[in-house]
């Protein structure tokens, strides 16, 4: 019944939409990236990356993919660059004493950021020299995810285990504050105009939203089960918000904060839930994680990590299109128009 139910779903064309390129997706299991046609889901390659990768970002110039190698037992200490137009690893870049990479963002296609969990700081990358050129610290627990404000000026992090985010500024590489939202402060995401920063408050199962002027929260509100991503759409009129235990999509109304819509990822844990990173955590549930909203904001796909499938859905219809097949444990995501 179920491989008849994957097989609708995998055979469902997507010809109607209007964004072509390839899906990123990161199989934390199979330490490897899936690159996927964006319309159909046919694999284009897969290749390999550092243990446990987690996130990953495009370089604006589209020459690079940036993988963090997060690591599994032994804490990860190297990014993987992947050339995109050969889909090849071509270099590791050492992080030294940083350990556990996770959040990645470009401020441009030769600067990154990348957050390290373990030395409760953003760590700033050349991508030309291939090194760490300057450390800001967080002084938070668990230095999780990473945005940059649309002018590039400050980097917003969020910080799982101290519950906060922190606001720092990349010119002088300042702390501006440590903002309290909620407990176990992990998704985050800014809206196109600058003004919020909408935050995932998983143990709290609560969106808190800060005013990026005042540097305070200026709302906290009820989620779903275990808020873990948050993606706004590029015209900054939704939030889309990933329910790991409740094992759902909640598309939020930005300007009222009214929710709109649940999704329902309508899938289950694969057999061998023992052996993968969230163990019995979250039961049987496909555990949806990382978000990706196309260019034009009318798609997302979402990484249902204990499912093994990227599930797509149509914005416009608040319903889902089809679902794709990448390796174990898919998360990390990323979009290039390649």
């Amino acid at each position: 019944m179920l491989s008849l139910f994957f097989a609708a779903f995998f055979g469902a064309s997507l010809a109607a939409t209007s964004d072509t390129g390839t899906l990123i997706v990161l199989n934390k299991t199979d330490a490897t990236a899936s690159f996927l046609d964006a319309s159909t889901g046919a694999s284009r390659a897969v290749v390999g990356t550092g243990i446990g990768p987690h996130e990953c970002a495009v370089a604006p110039d589209e020459k690079f993919l940036v993988v963090c190698d997060y690591g599994a037992k032994i804490p990860g200490r190297t990014l993987t660059v992947i050339d995109l137009e050969h889909r090849v690893p071509v270099d590791k870049i050492d992080l030294g004493d940083y350990r556990r990479p996770h959040g990645i963002a470009f401020a441009s296609a030769e600067r990154l950021y990348v957050t390290c969990e373990q030395n409760q700081s953003l760590i700033e990358i050349d991508l030309a020299e291939r090194k760490v050129v300057r450390a800001l610290a967080t002084e938070q627990a668990l230095s999780h995810m990473v945005v940059l404000s649309p002018d590039g000026s400050r980097a917003w992090v969020a910080n799982i285990g101290s519950g906060s985010l922190s606001a720092l500024d990349l010119a002088t590489g300042k702390l501006l504050a440590k903002i309290e939202t909620g407990k176990g402060s992990e998704g985050l995401d800014v809206t196109p105009d600058g003004r919020e920063v909408w935050v995932g408050n998983r143990e709290g199962d609560t969106l808190s939203i800060v005013d990026t002027a005042k540097l305070a929260e200026s709302a906290e509100i009820p989620c779903g089960k275990f808020p873990i991503r948050i993606k706004v759409t590029p015209d900054g009129k939704r939030a889309l918000v990933s329910n790991a235990s409740g094992g759902d999509v909640s598309v939020w109304d930005v300007a009222t904060r009214k929710e709109l819509a649940k999704i329902a990822m309508g899938v289950r844990a694969g057999d061998d839930v023992d052996q993968r990173l969230f163990n019995q955590q979250f039961g049987d549930g496909p555990v949806p994680v990382g978000i990706l909203i196309t260019p034009d904001g009318k798609r997302a796909f979402v990484a249902n990590t204990n499912a093994d499938v990227v599930t797509v859905l149509d914005l416009e219809k608040l319903a889902i299109a089809t679902r794709f097949r990448a390796g174990r444990e898919p998360d990390g995501l990323a979009f290039s128009s390649r």
